[in-house]
């Protein structure tokens, strides 16, 4: 499956990271699994909740399964211990072919920008381990705003660190909260599916 850009001249791009750049979503599903079981919540995060919860802040994903099972899972504690899982993991990390080739192709011509729901050292960690840190010199994660996606945040942080107008900023991202954040910041986007990977 090849990746669809719509035909508009567009000045800058924003990519989400997991999903998005790097086939992360597996590994990160394995850490949650594993961080949740450790951690015995009383209910069983399926590979639905999951996807469900694409681009979302940890601590907010587990704020919301707590309120959504009545349990009282520590935010900061299960963020830590699943991404503590993840980062062993990260040598195993696969880039998502076409959308890395686009990255490439357009690296050098065009102002890019990372917006990732992940923690910063992990994002870096992941485009150091396939090969693209060099592509992105501006990384925006839930650290550098008031709000996360949904929100519209960190993709007009993006566009404002890369001087362009948020409307002619193009968004990749493979999860519903960023394509919300997206339409939000008043920018187009293209939703990455599963089956790019």
């Amino acid at each position: 499956m090849s990746l669809q850009i719509p035909d508009y001249p567009f000045q800058a791009y924003i990519f989400d990271c997991d999903g998005t750049l790097v086939d992360s979503m597996p590994l990160h599903y394995i850490a949650w699994v594993e961080a949740l079981k450790r951690y015995d919540a009383p209910f069983v995060f399926t590979e639905d909740d999951f996807y469900g919860s694409a681009g979302m802040k940890e601590q907010d994903v587990v704020r919301q399964l707590n309120t959504r099972h009545g349990s009282s899972l520590d935010p900061v504690g299960v963020d830590e211990l699943k991404m503590e899982i993840f980062a062993k993991r990260i040598p195993e990390l696969q880039l998502v072919g076409p959308v890395a080739e686009f990255a490439r192709s357009i690296h050098g011509r065009f102002p890019m920008a990372v917006a990732s729901g992940s923690a910063e050292p992990t994002v870096r960690a992941s485009l150091q381990a396939t090969g693209l840190i060099d592509l992105f010199p501006i990384i925006i994660t839930p650290e550098r705003v008031k709000h996360g996606k949904p929100a519209p945040d960190m993709f007009l942080l993006a566009a404002e660190l890369m001087g362009v107008p948020p409307g002619e900023c193009l968004v990749l991202e493979d999860g519903n909260s960023g394509l919300e954040a997206a339409k939000a910041a008043g920018m187009q986007a293209v939703f990455i599916p599963r089956s790019l990977r």
